[in-house]
């Protein structure tokens, strides 16, 4: 286990321990953060515990194509019972991801600390949230971060049935700039396993693998 110092840096991945930790300590400066995101690393600790840095050898992620829409969700995509937006209500949703108990997510436990970093990397344009809107009200949504082609999962929440689905809809059905025909992320980065997202196509892939895409 590695520990950290104030030195911008990550030792190699391939150091992880058998639970997929890599280091200890540091800090949540936007630098750092935007650091370990580009090289496949997320922190994952909770609230009075040091920063635990990971990057397990099999990574959970949600390939576009392989995204499970049952009969029922495309009824309620089709009912346009939703209003959906991007980076509208940023705290708002992160608020919600941090206070509301919550089955599905993506895994991160949010501390104050947490919360208020990907704030800040929000504020730089790093950090992007869905909202989903119900009669004016914020009823779901997520946050996470883009790398490149890459979209980093943080959490989703939902107050109503199907908002955070309809969330994680928007953001996979999100078209390429360049390329109208291709989804505008290549995957969608889970982190770790969560049976609700594997209900919806997520899978387990190599940490080779997952690396190999997000560097491009």
């Amino acid at each position: 286990m590695h520990f950290l110092s104030e030195k911008l840096e990550f030792p190699p991945v391939n150091q992880t321990n058998e639970y997929g930790m890599l280091a200890i300590g540091g800090d949540l400066s936007k630098e750092r953060l935007q650091l370990a995101y580009k090289n496949g690393v997320f922190p994952w600790f909770s609230d009075g515990e040091p920063i635990v840095w990971y990057c397990p050898q099999d990574r959970m992620v949600l390939f576009p194509e392989e995204f499970k829409v049952s009969k029922s969700m495309r009824q309620v995509i089709r009912k346009n019972e939703f209003v959906v937006t991007e980076n509208q209500a940023f705290r708002e949703v992160i608020y919600n991801c941090k206070n509301i108990n919550r089955k599905e997510e993506f895994g991160t436990w949010i501390t104050d600390e947490m919360q208020e970093a990907y704030i800040q990397l929000h504020k730089i344009g790093v950090a992007k949230s869905v909202e989903v809107w119900k009669n004016k009200e914020l009823v779901g949504g997520l946050y996470g971060v883009e790398v490149g082609n890459v979209f980093c999962g943080e959490s989703m929440f939902s107050k109503v049935s199907n908002a955070s689905k309809v969330a994680l809809h928007h953001l996979i059905n999100e078209r390429s700039e360049t390329n109208p025909k291709q989804s505008k992320y290549q995957l969608i980065d889970c982190q770790i396993y969560n049976s609700h997202l594997a209900s919806l196509g997520a899978r387990e892939i190599s940490r080779d693998e997952f690396l190999k895409i997000l560097k491009g």
